[in-house]
């Protein structure tokens, strides 16, 4: 018994690594060290059962989608979006992309900061991550939400336009 279990184990943890080294094949070239960390510490997220659970919704969030791609589906932590801190392993809102069969499939992840004087002329608090600066200022995308600042990742869906451009051509609405 003992055996199989180490041997289970060890297969898990060579799984695990395959999964963590595992190029992704980008605009930018295979993910950096940092990025598969996030990879990594978002990968429960492919269920969203659990990205709902962990506090995510996508209620009346639509599918964004432009000419050049979609970004998906937002599910937002609005716990998260409150808070003025970026934490890498727990982004402010998941992508999702919407499949034939009527589910999610995680995508990327995006962080998002509130700018703090609301000044779309002014970047004195611009946040950055991964050695990438976040866009914006930009006003907010809906009446409610605030001016801010978002930085897209591409840490689940290759995105041929780049780990860091808002959007993915390989996915659709």
């Amino acid at each position: 018994m003992k055996l199989t279990a180490l041997a289970l184990s060890g297969l898990l943890a060579l799984v695990a690594s395959a999964i963590l080294v595992a190029p992704a094949s980008s605009g930018d070239g295979p993910l950096s060290a940092e990025l598969r960390e996030i990879r990594s510490a978002v990968a429960r997220y492919h269920s969203f059962a659990q990205a709902e659970a962990d506090g995510y919704t996508v209620e009346n969030e639509p599918c964004i989608s432009s000419p050049g791609g979609a970004m998906g589906i937002h599910a937002v932590n609005s716990q998260l979006l409150a808070d003025d801190t970026i934490d890498p392993t727990r982004p402010e809102i998941l992508l999702y992309a919407p499949t034939t069969n009527g589910g999610l499939k995680l995508v990327g992840v995006e962080y998002w900061k509130r700018d703090a004087d609301q000044n779309l002329a002014t970047s004195g608090d611009r946040p950055s991550l991964f050695g990438r600066a976040f866009d914006g200022p930009m006003p907010g995308h809906n009446p409610v939400m605030p001016a801010h600042y978002d930085l897209h990742a591409w840490v689940a869906e290759a995105n041929p336009s780049g780990v860091f451009a808002p959007f993915n051509p390989e996915v659709a609405c």
